[in-house]
């Protein structure tokens, strides 16, 4: 199935089920139009001297940008349709300048048409994120409409 044509619960997503992985190369341009973008404009996602004064090698992510690629991962797999109910993640390595970082997941619950999926974002020194997301995925009915799933 593409992305879109998902329904839980009704043979489409089971429990299980793997994402296809996501490859994200984290450029310092991510890292700081991401905290731009989420208005963090902590000095240690822009400014490297500062950064590394703190005690870190170099910028790193922040978790609002960390976040929006998790939200990436899960409504690129099911679609423009799906909903995201809930999205508890949590950080664990950082994602510095010059990595890249693999997203995965796999359902591990199914509920109508609702799904959990535990995801991982690894990078070149560990688990930079680890976490689940709740997803209403879109139902597919004949003539390839989606239904139901309103907010």
């Amino acid at each position: 199935m593409t992305g879109g044509q998902y329904a839980a619960g009704g043979g489409g997503v089971r429990v299980g089920d793997e994402l296809a992985e996501l490859t994200i190369p984290v450029t310092r341009t991510l890292i700081v139009s991401g905290a731009i973008a989420s208005r963090d404009y902590q000095d240690v996602h822009h400014d490297s001297v500062i950064a590394q004064e703190r005690g870190s090698p170099d910028i790193f992510m922040n978790i609002l940008t960390t976040n929006g690629l998790v939200g990436r991962f899960i409504t690129d797999h099911f679609g423009s349709g799906a909903i995201l109910r809930k999205v508890a993640i949590r950080l664990g390595a950082p994602n510095y300048p010059g990595d890249t970082m693999v997203l995965s997941g796999s359902v591990e619950k199914v509920d109508g048409d609702t799904a959990t999926v535990k995801v991982v974002g690894a990078n070149g020194i560990g688990k930079h994120v680890t976490g689940t997301v709740t997803v209403t995925v879109p139902v597919t009915v004949p003539g390839g409409t989606s239904a139901g799933g309103a907010a």
